[in-house]
């Protein structure tokens, strides 16, 4: 059977993104960068024009965007509703971070599943004349999400667990890898992806007014225990993991997470020169790029490294 050529992309993306774009580009010679002027009016309104537009004709395209906060997601919607009409073959949207991940369900009436709101909005990208529009995320928070998007968009899901193991099996000591979750919904949307590792799995139960992490199951002693978990935010759950971890003899803790958000610079508490001493320092804090601002924030600084998603979202593209 005749190998499938592959396909050229034209590649745009949003500003946040540029630096990721350039990766994705330099992991294939069928991907070609293209720009977009970011410009606002006076009134802070966006004002865009999508360069070399007629050339883009009969071409399969893709956008990288970044959502990262409320006031970047409207210009780039704009953009990415702009694309499929201009008679192109095909169009994706790669979202590395689908951010409203975590509002994703009503507790009591009023509160407004944001999640849901989002997906809804992606979901009426018009068509381009190849069809609907596929859109790439990575480790959507909450599993059920996939089923927000209406059937005129093709979601596909991917995950950032591939780049945690080829890292781990770099490590001098990756035969004296535990993994740990932090509760439950992490183990169950990971597990499968690690069984060969033995396993920790932590629960949060009440106290009192608090919610104190135990282990539930597995044994960490004299082991590195990696915990995994597909976003932080404050980083107050992992802390608490690495502490109950190390009270019951781990030999030393790090951390994975796909998405490293970390509202209001709280990557600060990890940093080694913060935490020497104390007892939640991590021996390593792995995070993929799905998050370009705490990217840049955290470079160079221990014991964070960023395990890169161009590999994964240049060979998601030939999908």
């Amino acid at each position: 059977m005749a190998k499938r050529a592959k396909k050229q992309i034209n590649l745009f993306y949003c500003a946040e993104s540029e630096e990721l774009a350039r990766k994705v580009a330099d992991h294939s010679d069928v991907i070609q960068l293209q720009t977009i002027t970011w410009r606002n009016f006076d009134d802070g309104f966006p004002n865009l024009f999508i360069n070399n537009a007629h050339d883009i004709r009969g071409q399969h395209v893709a956008f990288l965007a970044s959502f990262s906060s409320p006031g970047v997601i409207f210009e780039q919607i704009s953009a990415i509703f702009a694309l499929p009409k201009l008679f192109i073959s095909s169009f994706t949207l790669v979202l590395p971070f689908f951010p409203t991940g975590s509002f994703e369900r009503m507790e009591e009436e009023g509160d407004v599943a944001t999640a849901f709101t989002m997906a809804r909005i992606l979901s009426m990208i018009p068509k381009s004349r190849g069809g609907p529009t596929s859109i790439v995320i990575y480790d959507i928070h909450a599993l059920q999400e996939r089923f927000y998007f209406g059937d005129d968009v093709l979601p596909c899901f991917e995950t950032g667990i591939p780049l945690l193991l080829q890292r781990l099996h770099e490590l001098p000591d990756a035969d004296n890898i535990t993994i740990a979750f932090p509760d439950d919904g992490a183990w169950k949307r990971f597990h499968k992806l690690l069984m060969h590792f033995p396993m920790v799995v932590c629960a949060k139960v009440r106290e009192g007014d608090k919610r104190i992490v135990r282990i539930k199951e597995g044994n960490p002693e004299g082991r590195h225990v990696v915990i995994v978990d597909d976003l932080v935010q404050s980083g107050g759950t992992l802390i608490e993991c690495q502490k109950v971890l190390a009270a019951h003899g781990a030999g030393k803790v790090s951390a994975y997470v796909t998405h490293g958000v970390f509202p209001k610079r709280s990557w600060e508490r990890f940093l080694h020169n913060n935490a020497e001493g104390s007892d939640h320092q991590f021996a390593y804090f792995w995070i993929t790029d799905s998050c370009p601002l705490t990217v840049k924030a955290i470079a160079n600084k221990a014991p964070f490294e960023v395990l890169s998603l161009a590999g994964s979202i240049a060979t998601a593209l030939q999908i």
